[in-house]
């Protein structure tokens, strides 16, 4: 069990939800800090039956932390957090200015648990649409080694934040009613809408999403060969990231025993009854733990290929929880 845990960034919309896992799983400390900007402290939080007021976040405020749980954009972590490893703080961040550090850890628990344990001062958690891909083909990996992936996703407002759930929300009802919104979050109007580009464009025209996508794969599951092909869609979906996964393996694997595989990994849950249009969807995936997984089916065009379909609510699993579940298995292996 740590002392004293630190959470930074715990008015945002992923810092509330690891407040709120902290909660729901009896994550075992013997003080909670909450940190965030100099906007929000002095604020309130009901945590626990017991009232925390947000402190502001500065350079000097780690003194006494165990563990620091962090939620931040990446300047934010990139000023702030090598000050709580100075500190003598582990650190498990969310955003992406570490994570492809080569001397960081970028850790899925279910998948490559020793490297958190072996870490030393920051642990990254992986972008929210690379987890849920990650976790999916970690199975298929260990069975027949993935050589390819070919990867559209379909992503949540929720993805951008609070302003992205906001400007879905407020400009599906100004379009209803022919008005004019000024988004905030979004270059594009989101509502009735699919946007092909999130992050900025990077080499080869692809976007910093996507190559996220590319390069925290291939350091998760400790595969440099493998080659992923991206393309990341923002959707009006307020939450759950959705993904039509198509896997190349160095041998062949029949959906069956895809299913099989996908149906004993922990953190799974396999949703596929075609004939009853049974399969996962965003609607029912909200507030779970788990990815979900359907449509199985052999890729007609080409040997040695499988495509699914895989959703998860990537506030949880691709954020928050991912973090909470280090955090545990941190406490579990704390000396």
């Amino acid at each position: 069990m740590f002392g004293t845990v630190a959470i930074v960034g715990a008015t945002g919309a992923v810092g509330r939800i690891i407040l709120q896992l902290l909660e729901e799983r009896g994550f075992e400390a013997g003080t909670f800090r909450l940190l965030a900007s100099a906007r929000s402290a002095g604020q309130k939080v009901q945590f626990r039956g017991q009232e925390l007021v947000i402190e502001e976040l500065t350079k000097d405020c780690f003194a006494g932390v165990d563990l620091v749980i962090a939620s931040t954009p990446d300047d934010t972590a990139a000023e702030y957090l090598p000050a709580a490893v100075a500190a003598g703080c582990r650190v498990i961040d969310e955003s992406g200015y570490w994570r492809m550090k080569p001397e960081v850890a970028l850790v899925v628990p279910e998948i490559n648990p020793q490297a958190a344990l072996n870490a030393k001062g920051i642990i990254a958690s992986p972008n929210c649409s690379t987890t849920q891909m990650v976790l999916a083909l970690k199975p298929l990996h260990d069975a027949a080694r993935v050589k390819r992936v070919i990867v559209t996703t379909y992503q949540a407002t929720s993805g951008a934040g609070l302003q992205g759930t906001e400007d879905l929300m407020q400009g599906s009802r100004a379009a209803l009613e022919g008005r004019d919104y000024q988004y905030s979050a979004f270059a594009h109007p989101i509502a009735f809408n699919a946007i092909p580009q999130i992050g900025g464009f990077r080499e080869d025209g692809y976007t910093s999403e996507e190559l996220k996508m590319v390069y925290e794969t291939r350091k998760i599951l400790g595969d440099e060969t493998i080659q992923v092909c991206p393309t990341c869609v923002r959707i009006p979906v307020s939450n759950c990231h959705s993904e039509v996964i198509n896997v190349e393996t160095e041998r062949p694997l029949t959906p069956a025993e895809a299913r099989e595989l996908f149906e004993s990994t922990p953190g799974i849950t396999v949703v596929d009854d075609p004939a009853s249009g049974t399969y996962p969807m965003p609607a029912g995936c909200s507030g779970s733990d788990d990815v979900f997984i359907g449509r199985i089916r052999r890729d007609i065009s080409r040997e040695n290929c499988l495509t699914f379909w895989c959703v998860s609510d990537n506030l949880r699993k691709g954020a928050a929880t991912n973090a909470v579940q280090i955090a545990e298995l941190l406490a579990e292996h704390a000396e």
